[in-house]
């Protein structure tokens, strides 16, 4: 089914302060409801971002092979990409707003959870192209929510882990936020390999 070849996507949608944030919001005062609403407006907002582009057809995803001369410009900016990334790992900095989501209120998450899940570059175009590729494959509606699941799911696990782990989970989620957070270059490492396999595998015959 067309939905499976896009799951891996979901990878994409979660690094980096998407999943920091779940990390973070799961260890604040009003865990419960902070997480909840955050997972609300994710859930909109990816529903919301993927659904249009699948209505409308955005993009030409699936639509045939790009050029060499598009992916070798592709493949070019993400290197560069990567190496700026690995350069500047030392000196780089959580954003901003980071520092206040442990006291955030759940209208503050919720916000939190749509604007982040639906409009920070990496997931509105990856939401995007999942979308244009299920409908340029004629994939059945449904076929976007195993996608849009599968992305709440990952981003749900902190706040399981809380309620299956008890005492254990919340010694363990500061650990794993604060190493997550030192080490965010590797995380953007990640997400940038992972669009050049895309790329790569989009531009093989």
């Amino acid at each position: 089914m067309q939905f499976l070849e896009v799951l891996p996507l979901v990878v994409v949608m979660v690094s980096g302060p998407q999943i920091l944030s779940a990390i973070f919001l799961a260890t604040s005062q009003r865990w419960r409801t902070n997480s909840a609403a955050f997972l609300a407006g994710a859930a909109i907002s990816i529903s919301l971002v993927v659904g249009i582009a699948y209505v409308l057809d955005v993009g030409v995803v699936g639509r045939g092979r790009p050029s060499m001369a598009r992916t070798g410009v592709v493949l070019g900016a993400l290197v560069l990409a990567m190496i700026h990334t690995y350069r500047t790992r030392e000196t780089a900095e959580s954003p901003r707003w980071m520092g206040s989501i442990e006291s955030a209120s759940p209208r503050a998450a919720f916000r939190l959870g749509f604007l982040l899940m639906g409009f920070f570059p990496t997931d509105l175009l990856t939401s995007i192209a999942v979308g244009s590729y299920l409908s340029g494959r004629d994939a059945p509606l449904w076929h976007l929510a195993p996608f849009v699941g599968a992305t709440l799911l990952i981003l749900a696990l902190p706040s399981l882990a809380l309620i299956a782990g008890g005492a254990r989970a919340e010694q363990a989620l500061p650990k794993i936020r604060t190493w997550m957070n030192d080490n965010s270059w590797l995380v953007s490492e990640f997400v940038l390999l992972f669009f050049v396999a895309m790329t790569l595998s989009n531009a093989t015959p």
